[in-house]
């Protein structure tokens, strides 16, 4: 990369720009500068101070950029070789041509700009404020004020003809920023869209670094093919709004498409994709993710994105349907299924989740669409007393969400109403959410059983999913064999209800509930768990770890 300091005028900025070999990429933020931001950075120029240095990227690539700068709609870029994009300085050039052209801008939330209004005062001395926002009539006399767009671009027959006594002025500020001001730049030559980015990330003064999504977005715009990511994806979005996995991260998707091409996942490896095999595999991707999101809900109670354990959890499963176009069968389904809860169990994406996903692509996958089994080097502990301990209630962990997948696989029903409780992920993202319900309500247990540990009650093991008014209005704080004991009387179905959310509830008060006996019921619904759990992996007795007394079955799955 070489980095060739120089300089150009205001005109070329304008050209350039209506030429679109000046071009604003799309990763840059929205102009946001106000008139009065922009009056300032006018009045610098005018009293000649300098405003800083604008980057330039002088490149052969085409990215996706701005095109339209207010109400003017910027063409296509030339088909010469070299374009230019405005890394470091964006907000004051596109301040420059909305101010010269007189452009109404929105900027959003509803707010609209207009910069004609920008007026340069006729009479100021050169210690005085020059230009201004707005042509105040308080400040400035409308006989000896002239708009900025007026004083740059009108013929200078009429202007004499209104400004007699200052064409002097209006023609010095004329020459100054047609040809005397000159705006400083430093050209960034063969540098890579990783360098460009990289320093776009570095100047930019809100300190926050461009994603990998936007990066890509810009990077794999393709007019000729009529490819553009960010509207793609847009679609993508408000598809799965229909399947509840509209929430799933750009990230993930860019990781499926990667692992799809070249069996990786990481932020180098997305980044270096080339545009034409991921424009190619784009397309197939999405069939596969909805393929995956399909079979997810239905298999392993993922309904919505937010019981999701591991958002990357689902790149392995859009390989496996970007290659097997149809459900699996058979031991591939026994197998995915062992994988899915191997993951869940294990915090398989703790740490380390790059490498994990493609090691798994190779270790899992693969075989698993070669018909082969796939191997493990490393077991799952489901013993009680793990379960305990790794059990905490928390919407970021992987075990509680897996546990909850579970819960919501057996469609529970609502205490009172014996009604299938909704599941959306508009609550699923918080964790003091009413419709993740401790059965043995905090409040209660703080007051009626202090001596048990308060990671004890808020664990896995003591929620349900139930309504949010059941919850806030009628459960509250209430001992849950107050609370059962009215819905009894009112759902006939009490004990077929209670056992969509792993809880037995009769006359043998198997789980403590009548009698208040917290550890009672913390201890069989954990057994509950881990009997589900049990059912839905292939043990191995090499590596896995069960309680002793608990016998389990090596091959297949109940």
């Amino acid at each position: 990369m070489k980095a060739v300091p120089g300089d150009f005028l205001l005109n070329d900025i304008i050209s350039k720009i209506e030429s679109s070999e000046l071009l604003i990429p799309r990763f840059q933020r929205a102009f946001v500068w106000t008139k009065e931001q922009t009056a300032s950075l006018l009045d610098s120029i005018f009293h000649n101070y300098p405003i800083g240095s604008f980057i330039i990227w002088k490149t052969k690539e085409r990215l996706k950029s701005m095109r339209e700068i207010g109400s003017v709609v910027i063409p296509n870029p030339p088909d010469s070789d070299y374009v230019y994009y405005v890394l470091d300085g964006q907000q004051r050039i596109t301040s420059l041509y909305v101010s010269v052209k007189g452009c109404a801008v929105d900027l959003g939330n509803g707010t609209t700009e207009d910069y004609s209004s920008i007026t340069v005062d006729l009479t100021a001395e050169d210690d005085d404020r020059i230009v201004y926002a707005t042509p105040d009539a308080e400040v400035l006399n409308p006989d000896s004020s002239i708009s900025l767009s007026s004083l740059v671009s009108s013929d200078i027959l009429p202007l004499v003809e209104k400004y007699g006594a200052y064409i002097k002025k209006i023609d010095d500020y004329r020459k100054l920023l047609n040809g005397q001001y000159r705006f400083s730049k430093i050209d960034l030559e063969d540098a890579t869209i990783n360098v460009a980015t990289e320093v776009f990330t570095r100047l930019n003064t809100s300190g926050k670094a461009l994603s990998v999504f936007e990066i890509m977005c810009a990077k794999m715009y393709d007019e000729s093919r009529d490819f553009d990511l960010l509207s793609k994806r847009e679609e993508q979005v408000e598809e799965w709004k229909a399947s509840g996995y509209d929430t799933l991260p750009d990230t993930t998707v860019l990781q499926a498409v990667c692992a799809c091409i070249n069996k990786t996942i990481s932020g180098k490896d997305i980044l270096a994709l080339n545009k034409d095999k991921f424009i190619d595999e784009w397309p197939k991707v999405s069939v596969a993710f909805n393929a995956a999101i399909d079979y997810i809900k239905n298999a392993y109670g993922a309904v919505v994105s937010k019981l999701l354990p591991y958002d990357v959890l689902i790149v392995p499963f859009v390989y496996y349907f970007r290659f097997h176009p149809t459900n699996p069968s058979g031991e591939a389904q026994e197998y995915l299924q062992d994988y899915f809860w191997r993951c869940v169990i294990g915090s398989r994406f703790g740490e380390g989740m790059v490498s994990k996903v493609s090691q798994d692509i190779d270790n899992v996958i693969v075989p698993i669409l070669n018909n082969l089994k796939p191997v493990y080097d490393k077991g799952i502990d489901l013993s009680f007393d793990t379960i305990k301990l790794i059990g905490g209630f928390s919407t970021s962990s992987a075990f509680a969400k897996g546990v909850l997948c579970i819960l919501a696989s057996k469609n529970p029903r609502s205490f009172k109403t014996d009604l299938k409780v909704t599941i959306d992920n508009a609550w699923l993202a918080q964790g003091n959410s009413k419709n993740y319900h401790h059965f043995f309500p905090k409040k209660y247990m703080e007051k009626a059983h202090p001596s048990i540990p308060s990671a004890q009650v808020n664990h896995v093991a003591n929620i349900t999913i139930v309504d949010s008014h059941l919850n806030k209005n009628e459960i509250r704080a209430k001992a849950p064999y107050i609370y059962m004991n009215t819905f009894a009387k009112e759902n006939n179905n009490i004990e077929e209800t209670m056992q969509t959310h792993l809880i037995s509830y009769n006359e043998k008060d198997e789980f403590g509930i009548m009698s208040d006996d917290y550890e009672k019921f913390f201890e069989k619904r954990i057994k509950r768990i881990q009997k589900e759990l049990k059912n839905k992996i292939i043990f191995n007795p090499k590596l896995d770890v069960i309680d002793q007394d608990d016998t389990i079955p090596t091959e297949g799955i109940n």
